[in-house]
């Protein structure tokens, strides 16, 4: 078996032109396109290349896209101001904190403070509440581009077995809700699991979303299950490596994301489409 390779990139262009016609819809009925902030705090290089590369998507689509750079040398309570006005701003319809925050700023108090409507990231308690109900608003971007990237390959999750390797608030928590809504029987792995490598094996549906480079080996993988690869490392090469064994995977993957070219693209796609509907919640338009 050859796993058929699901094409991040093509995928998220469906799901850009998707947005590009809300945002047109939308600036038709208020005469103003949708906004999308994002708080850039310190220079992190790899944050300085995603806030671009969302600059530049936010644009392409249509939607008014802003940065606010600050220093890494703010405070707590010097971005809390900001957030605060961000949240009073009407002109903003949505809005991020890149992460990660510098050493010194409180990360929970800040993701805190914005306002759930606004939350594109999904990551406030009132959002994650949402979800784990299962009346979610705004889910993390990532998780919401797994979602569509599975929905893609056309297989019904109804009863199928999914695992997750990977626990964090931005991808694994999340994920699993979602894929619990479309009624799979889902597990959550993680790096202190037992017999991982069995369990995955099990897996109608596999994620990887750890961060550890060729961690899932190719006979990790049941034969015709799909293979979503979340995760993103640089060997010391510079070279970027996901989480599972690519080629060992083909073998027995009935479809597979590669690294680079697979989620990543889907991340942007996905939190444009959250400004879209984060823009249209508050204005009570429908998509």
């Amino acid at each position: 078996m050859a796993a058929r390779i699901l094409d991040g990139k093509a995928i998220a262009a469906k799901v850009r032109s998707e947005v590009a016609e809300g945002v047109a819809r939308f600036r038709a009925a208020h005469g103003r396109p949708p906004g999308l902030d994002v708080v850039l705090v310190g220079d992190d290089p790899a944050s300085q290349i995603y806030v671009r590369n969302k600059e530049k998507a936010a644009t392409e689509v249509g939607m008014r896209g802003r940065v606010h750079r600050l220093s890494g040398t703010t405070s707590t309570r010097e971005l809390l101001d900001l957030i605060a006005e961000l949240n009073d701003d009407d002109a903003v319809d949505g809005f991020l904190i890149q992460l990660p925050l510098p050493r010194g700023v409180a990360e929970t108090e800040v993701l805190d403070a914005v306002s759930p409507a606004k939350d594109v990231d999904g990551l406030h308690p009132i959002n994650a509440g949402l979800l784990v109900l299962g009346r979610p608003k705004l889910a993390s971007a990532t998780p919401r581009g797994v979602m569509r990237l599975i929905g893609e390959t056309g297989l019904d999750l109804v009863g199928k077995r999914a695992v997750v390797v990977g626990r964090s608030n931005i991808v694994g928590k999340p994920l699993a809700h979602l894929l619990l809504a479309q009624h799979a029987t889902v597990t959550v792995a993680h790096s202190r699991t037992r017999d991982l490598a069995d369990l995955c094996r099990q897996a109608d549906v596999l994620v990887a979303a750890v961060g550890r480079a060729g961690l899932v080996r190719g006979d990790w993988v049941k034969p015709g299950a799909v293979v979503i690869d979340v995760g993103t490392t640089r060997d010391e090469k510079g070279k970027l490596a996901g989480d599972v064994a690519f080629a060992e995977a083909c073998e027995r993957a009935s479809f597979i994301t590669p690294v680079p070219g697979g989620v990543g693209p889907m991340t942007i796609a996905c939190l444009l489409e959250n400004a879209l509907i984060a823009a249209c919640e508050r204005t009570q338009m429908a998509r």
